[in-house]
């Protein structure tokens, strides 16, 4: 393929996250919760702008603020508004896109992934939960109206709860929604395990809407690896690694569940989890399932793990080169798609602290070879099936 033509491919990511404002749910949420609604203020001991929700400590305003940043992460800005603006402010951030050659960006949360597991406990007000989540849903849809083609938001729900779940769905997706986001590790709520049928009303609604069910990679809580001796950032780079991987249990999940059997036509996407080593994931999955005599106990089963997840499981990359290639050149370019995780350290952001090229030059560098409908496939028109976009 002429590079040339891959200069000029519309480009849809798929994984970006938005920096939340500190009064997002303060100037939302009702007065009546008073303090207890997620709130920004300074911290004297760590000397810098953190996250409370109430008296519990999240984590710090510009932890997420890692795009031209001129230290390495995990350092960051000690004000939101120390970063650069394009970060944080959404008309700015489409100059951004405009420098990048993004086109469209799927909007994903910080707090409402990373940080979900602090607002379900015992402890919270399950009203006040609820408004969270609607306060956030709002928010992102008055992003949306800055730049309706280019912002593509993705709905987070109250999980813990079906019925509020159920009506939050149909509410946001009203309002202009186009996916769902779900934790991929129930373990960490204490809720039944994705493939209980506890979560079938939410499978066969999102189903019945084509909705897709999104596993951002993290979403509930985030495990540290490393140890104390090694350094903050090998033990950041040794977090990253190892987190990537970790939506491989939601995969083998809802293939090994029977979700992807009861609910043919549902769609889930593993985020911000890279592509490379899922050919590896299919041909284990088969080896395992014909291996143990599951086809014999389970006669139910109409296909193999491989055939399940290149019917109904999208993948996303960003930094990958040869990897992602083999990917998409066994697996198929109809499942896979592009994101750069702006504006997190570890995206497509070149800077002053980032091993990182533009978007378009990484693609020029690595992809050039691949067959052209390939590209268009994985940079736009797998997303803008997935997420009905109007372009």
């Amino acid at each position: 393929m002429d590079p040339s033509v891959l200069d000029d491919m519309l480009i849809i990511d798929s994984d970006t996250h938005v920096i939340e404002p500190p009064d997002l749910w303060t100037s939302r949420v009702p007065k009546k919760f008073g303090d207890d609604v997620p709130q920004v203020r300074w911290d004297d001991e760590a000397q810098e702008e953190v996250w409370y929700f109430g008296a519990t400590k999240l984590y710090s305003a510009g932890l997420a603020c890692g795009a031209r940043w001129h230290e390495w992460p995990p350092d960051h800005p000690r004000r939101l508004t120390d970063s650069d603006i394009r970060n944080y402010d959404p008309i700015k951030r489409l100059e951004h896109m405009d420098d990048a050659g993004i086109f469209a960006q799927v909007l994903y949360p910080n707090i409402g992934v990373f940080q979900v597991n602090k607002f379900v406990n015992a402890e919270t007000d399950p009203l006040l939960a609820i408004a969270l989540v609607r306060a956030y849903n709002d928010f992102l849809v008055e992003w949306q109206a800055l730049a309706p083609k280019r912002y593509v938001p993705v709905m987070c729900i109250p999980f813990w709860d079906i019925e509020a779940s159920l009506k939050e769905i149909k509410r946001a997706a009203e309002i202009g929604h186009k996916g769902i986001v779900m934790p991929a590790r129930m373990f960490d709520f204490e809720l039944p395990e994705l493939s209980d049928a506890h979560w079938d009303p939410i499978w066969a609604l999102a189903q019945e809407m084509d909705y897709s069910i999104n596993f951002h990679v993290g979403s509930g809580n985030i495990p540290l690896f490393g140890t104390d001796n090694l350094g903050k950032h090998l033990n950041y780079a040794w977090t990253g690694t190892m987190l990537f991987h970790l939506n491989a249990s939601a995969i083998v999940s809802v293939i090994f569940g029977g979700i992807c059997e009861r609910f043919p036509d549902l769609k889930f996407v593993s985020v911000e989890s890279g592509a490379g080593w899922l050919p590896f994931l299919a041909e284990m999955m088969d080896w395992n399932w014909k291996n143990s005599g599951v086809p014999q106990e389970h006669p139910e089963f109409s296909l193999l793990p491989s055939e399940y997840f290149k019917r109904q499981i999208y993948s996303c990359f960003w930094f990958e080169k040869e990897s992602a290639k083999s990917a998409i050149r066994q697996l198929g370019s109809d499942r896979i798609m592009f994101e750069t995780d702006f504006p997190h350290s570890t995206g497509l952001t070149p800077g002053p602290a980032s091993a990182s090229v533009m978007p378009r030059q990484h693609l020029r560098d690595n992809f050039s070879d691949m067959p052209e409908e390939d590209m268009r496939n994985v940079l736009y028109k797998n997303a803008q099936r997935l997420y009905h976009l109007d372009l």
